[in-house]
C-alpha cells in the first residue's frame, strides 16, 4: 500500500493515493503555491479558492481546465459552455436550463429507483451464491449512465458506448495530453466518435422532436436565440464526458466513508431523511473533482503572492473542502449531520455544476435503496483499486459485502417495496 505524502506532487501516486496530508501542509503552510513542472499556481484554502472561482473576469475559464496548455486544442474541440467566460457563457447557461430543468430531472425518479432496485436484487443473488460483488462497476458506475442515456433517450443498444468514451477522455487527460498518447489517438477518436454520434442524434431530434432533452434543447429560445448543433453537441459532451464518472464515484465513496464509520451509516439507516445532507458531505470529504484551472486575465494578489496574468491556477477543490478555517477543528471527520452554508462540491460561481440536481438525485436514490436492503454493507477496502489522477479522485473497482445471508432470494430485504 503507498504510503501518505505531504508533499504536493500531482503526478506522484503516494499523492493520489491520498492527498489529503499535502493539502493539509499547502494550507497551513503555502497556501499560494508555485508548481513549476507544469508551470502553474495552485490555491488551498477554501477562502481562496472560493473566491477566485466566483471573480470570472480575473480567474477565466476560456484557456481550458487542466494545468496543460492549448487542451482544447489537443482534444481537437472548440470551447465548450464550461470552458466559456460570460456573457457567451449566461447566453448558453440560460438556452441549456430552459431544457435541462429540474422538473425535468426530477420526473426521472421513478425510472432510476427501478434500475437500482434491480441491480441490487441482482447483487445480492450473486453474494448469496457466494460470488464477489463489485459496487463500482455493478451499481455506482451504470447508474450515470442509465440516467443519460434516459434523459438523453439514448437507445439501449448504444447506450454501451459511454464508458468506453468517458475511461478514453480520463486516460487522455491524466497522461497530459502527451505525444505518445495523442499518436494513439483514444482520446481525440474518443471525441470524434462522440460528436459524430451525437451529431446524428441532434439533427434526427431536429426533424423528428421527442420528449427528452436534446429535442428540448433543439427548441429553447431565449431573446430571440436558439441553441446550435455545436452549442447542443458541446453539451452532450459535458455531462457524459464530465457528468460520468464523477456521480459514479460520489456513490462510491458515501459507502466507502460510511464504512469506516458505521455510526453515520447507522444515522442514516435510522433516518433516511438525513441522505440529501450527507452527500454534500460525501462530496465534502471525497470530491470526485479535486482540482481544475482557471488562467488569470490580469495580474492579482493573493495573500500577499502576486500571480501574474496569463497564468494558470488550479483551484485545489479537494484541500478547500477540508479547510478548518471554514468547516472546523473537525473539518476531516464525517459527520452526516453537519451544517454546510457553502461547500465546493459543485464548485461555484458561474460554472456552478449545472447538472448537480441530476448527481444529488441518482446519489440519494441509490443511497436511500442500498441501505434500505443492505444497512450493514461495507467496503472491502484492502481489494479495493483507485484510479490514479491528478484532477479527479474515484474508483476503479469496489468490492463490497453487502451481509447477505446465503439462504437469500427473492423474498430479501427489498423484496415487495414499492416506488413513492
Amino acid at each position: 500500500m503507498t504510503e501518505a505524502t505531504s508533499v504536493y506532487a500531482p503526478f506522484d501516486p503516494a499523492f493520489q493515493a491520498d492527498p489529503y496530508p499535502a493539502y493539509r501542509h499547502l494550507r497551513d503552510h503555502d497556501p499560494v503555491h508555485r508548481h513549476t513542472d507544469p508551470p502553474f499556481w495552485a490555491l488551498s484554502r477554501f477562502e481562496d479558492v472560493w473566491t477566485a472561482v466566483r471573480d470570472h473576469g480575473t480567474f477565466s475559464s476560456a484557456s481550458g481546465l487542466t494545468f496543460y496548455e492549448d487542451e482544447i486544442g489537443r482534444l481537437g474541440l472548440a470551447p465548450t459552455i464550461v470552458m466559456l467566460d460570460p456573457p457567451r457563457h449566461t447566453v448558453l447557461r440560460r438556452l441549456i436550463s430552459h431544457g435541462f430543468t429540474p422538473r425535468r430531472t426530477a420526473a426521472m425518479e421513478g425510472a432510476l429507483r427501478a434500475f437500482v432496485r434491480a441491480r441490487l436484487d441482482g447483487m445480492r443473488r450473486r453474494e448469496a451464491d457466494g460470488e464477489t460483488v463489485d459496487l463500482h462497476r455493478e451499481f455506482s458506475s451504470p447508474l450515470p449512465t442509465f440516467a443519460l442515456a434516459e434523459l438523453l433517450d439514448v437507445p439501449e443498444a448504444d447506450r454501451s458506448r459511454f464508458g468506453p468514451w468517458v475511461s478514453a477522455l480520463t486516460t487522455f487527460q491524466d497522461q497530459g495530453f502527451d505525444t505518445a498518447a495523442m499518436a494513439e489517438g483514444s482520446g481525440a477518436r474518443a471525441v470524434a466518435e462522440m460528436f459524430e454520434y451525437f451529431g446524428g442524434v441532434v439533427a434526427e431530434r431536429r426533424e423528428r422532436p421527442g420528449d427528452d432533452l436534446i429535442s428540448a434543447l433543439t427548441v429553447a429560445e431565449a431573446d430571440g436565440e436558439r441553441l446550435t448543433d455545436w452549442d447542443i453537441l458541446g453539451f452532450c459532451f459535458v455531462i457524459v464526458a464530465g457528468g460520468n464518472d464523477t456521480t459514479g464515484n460520489l456513490v462510491t465513496h458515501a459507502v466507502s466513508l460510511l464504512s469506516d464509520r458505521p455510526d453515520q451509516r447507522e444515522l442514516l439507516v435510522a433516518d433516511p431523511s438525513l441522505i440529501p445532507n450527507a452527500l454534500l458531505e460525501f462530496l465534502r470529504l471525497e470530491g470526485s473533482v479535486q482540482a481544475l484551472a482557471r488562467t488569470t486575465t490580469r495580474p492579482v494578489t493573493v495573500r500577499g503572492v502576486e500571480i501574474p496574468a496569463g497564468e494558470k491556477v488550479m483551484m485545489l477543490y479537494g484541500a478547500a473542502n477540508r479547510d478548518e478555517r471554514e468547516f472546523g477543528p473537525s473539518a476531516d471527520v464525517l459527520d452526516v449531520t453537519r451544517s454546510i452554508p457553502r461547500h465546493l462540491g459543485f464548485a461555484s460561481g458561474v460554472h456552478f455544476c449545472i447538472g448537480s440536481h441530476l448527481a444529488r438525485l441518482q446519489a440519494r436514490v441509490a443511497l436511500e435503496e442500498l441501505l434500505a436492503a443492505h444497512p450493514h454493507v461495507e467496503l472491502d477496502q484492502p481489494r479495493a483499486k483507485r484510479i490514479m489522477s491528478p484532477f479527479t479522485r474515484g474508483w476503479v473497482s469496489a468490492p463490497v459485502h453487502l451481509g447477505v445471508s446465503p439462504c437469500a432470494g427473492s423474498d430479501g430485504p427489498s423484496a415487495g417495496r414499492t416506488s413513492p
